[in-house]
């Protein structure tokens, strides 16, 4: 087996988010986030400083999957490149005590990532001419701050 042909089908297969992305006939993206869901409830077992080290360590691991991917799609930052959602989506839930809060809290705070990442506030937009993978990945981490502050909002008057 070639290892090249295969560790690219490995990134690409990763950076859509376990294919998600790839399969999705619209909002690839959305459907790429999906793995992201059970990564924030990984995390929520861990206190919330080694939270923060887990999101910056997969943070960095995404950008050359998505690196990768874009080089093989051949197209810039391609909507069916999830990592950057799925990866980083832990993010937006840092320090919230997600175990302990109803179902229906967490499609919420989903909607509220997904429009963020949709409607990228200063300065995520501007951030997606940062080439490669760091641009790709760039973007949503700013916007996963944004979501981590709505999602406290919303987690204070829910609680």
């Amino acid at each position: 087996m070639n290892f090249n042909r295969f560790w690219d089908r490995f990134c690409l297969f990763v950076a859509s988010g376990f294919g998600l992305g790839l399969i999705a006939p619209f909002a690839p993206g959305t459907f790429g986030s999906l793995p992201g869901v059970a990564l924030a409830y990984l995390f929520a077992f861990l206190p919330p400083y080694i939270q923060i080290v887990a999101c910056l360590g997969f943070t960095l691991m995404a950008i050359p999957f998505c690196d990768r991917a874009e080089k093989l799609l051949g197209i810039k930052d391609d909507g069916r490149i999830t990592a950057d959602e799925w990866m980083l989506y832990p993010i937006a839930f840092v320090g919230i005590p997600i175990l302990a809060l109803p179902w229906w809290s967490m499609v919420i705070f989903f909607v509220i990532v997904r429009a963020v990442d949709i409607i990228k506030p200063w300065p995520c937009r501007g951030l997606q001419s940062v080439p490669g993978g760091r641009g790709i990945v760039i973007d949503d981490f700013f916007a996963n701050l944004y979501s981590l502050g709505l999602n406290w909002l919303v987690y204070l008057v829910i609680r």
